[in-house]
């Protein structure tokens, strides 16, 4: 991977940065009948990054532009560090902004595109200049001040909408999918250099993205939406590990579903019934609804014997798949189909299909949830 270009200082600029506190209390947002965004309550901290992540249509890029101003919410209030912004334009909110499109001038200059933000807040010209200027320095773009935008590439596109977002010191920053059209190996390296930023300016990000990987490499929290709601809010590895519902499981990578009836639950722990699979502790976060399922990720079940202590059952091998650094297999177990994944180097499963083997899991990597489904 490229090397990053974006310094480590800080972008010199006049005046001190904003505490960056973003909070939306019961805000809604309706389109005649359709509800895009129901009663939503959020908040991010000084210089946290969370990212609001859902599949499309799930509201979340609704909630930032209702943050940015260029949504007018139905109901509800927004507040930028301790004081609501409803009926302020998006130019007097101090949040920085990038779009997906990167939305930079054609016909102005990179140097121009940074400019701009500072002119509409009439700074002079002189001064402008200057903070344009080192702002492209600190995103590794201070010899490209001159060229237009079409002599740019899509990271460099992308470098100066950051720059122009953060030129006049906001108060947070908002990224609506800003790297939704570069290419794999770039979109990681722009991904390292972002969250390297933020971190070196210490601001506060809301972030929108359906990419899981992307949510689970730069965010602090992320916000699981669907159908306008929060369904489940905490730390990449908490939502991940520790799904609430079967939808959260799915929609946040790969997993095991086996449905389950509960035999006993004792604080944080559960015994439950997977059928074919036999009797299992799990761990219990006290979701609470009627079907319950225990979702135990692919890469959390593991080869092993039947000696073994802890929860396993016996499985016939249907296939694998070498994915390069992985291996993906196929196996069926007391009347479900699983997936296990293992590292290409630890490949512990047999010669071929149909045999026999026993597989077993951790007690905490299997976690009990609501089946919606």
């Amino acid at each position: 991977m490229t090397a990053s270009v974006i310094s480590a200082g800080p972008i010199p600029r006049s005046g001190s940065a904003a505490q960056g506190a973003i909070e939306l209390r019961q805000v809604s947002k309706n389109y005649g009948d359709v509800i895009a965004v129901d009663q939503l309550d959020l908040t991010v901290r000084p210089g946290e990054f969370v990212t609001l992540l859902g599949p499309s249509g799930s509201g979340k890029t609704t909630t930032m532009m209702m943050v940015a101003g260029f949504e007018e919410h139905t109901a509800g209030s927004v507040l930028i560090d301790g004081t609501p912004v409803d009926s302020l334009p998006p130019r007097e909110r101090n949040l920085g902004v990038v779009f997906q499109n990167y939305a930079l001038f054609p016909h102005m200059s990179a140097l121009e595109n940074v400019e701009f933000a500072l002119r509409m807040r009439k700074v002079p010209r002189a001064e402008r200049r200057q903070r344009a200027a080192d702002a492209l320095d600190r995103v590794g773009l201070g010899k490209m001040g001159g060229r237009k935008p079409r002599q740019l590439s899509g990271g460099q596109q992308q470098r100066v909408a950051l720059a122009r977002a953060l030129v006049f010191n906001p108060a947070a920053l908002l990224l609506d999918e800003p790297m939704a059209a570069l290419d794999k190996r770039l979109r990681e390296q722009m991904q390292e250099e972002i969250k390297a930023l933020q971190k070196s300016l210490g601001i506060s990000v809301l972030f929108v993205t359906h990419d899981q990987d992307e949510a689970m490499a730069m965010s602090d929290r992320i916000v699981v939406m669907r159908d306008g709601k929060i369904i489940q809010s905490g730390p990449p590895e908490e939502v991940y590990n520790h799904p609430l519902t079967d939808w959260v499981a799915s929609f946040l990578g790969d997993t095991n579903l086996i449905p389950c009836t509960i035999v006993e639950r004792n604080g944080e722990e559960a015994v439950v019934d997977l059928g074919g699979l036999g009797l299992a502790r799990v761990r219990d976060r006290g979701a609470d609804g009627v079907n319950y399922a225990v979702s135990i990720r692919p890469e959390h079940l593991k080869f092993s014997t039947q000696a073994a202590a802890g929860n396993g059952c016996a499985a016939t091998l249907l296939s694998s798949t070498n994915l390069g650094a992985t291996v993906r297999h196929r196996l069926t177990a007391g009347g479900h189909e699983l997936q296990l994944r293992e590292l290409s180097s630890a490949r512990g499963a047999g010669s071929g299909p149909d045999e026999d083997l026993w597989v077993g899991w951790d007690e905490d990597r299997a976690q009990l949830l609501v089946l919606e489904s």
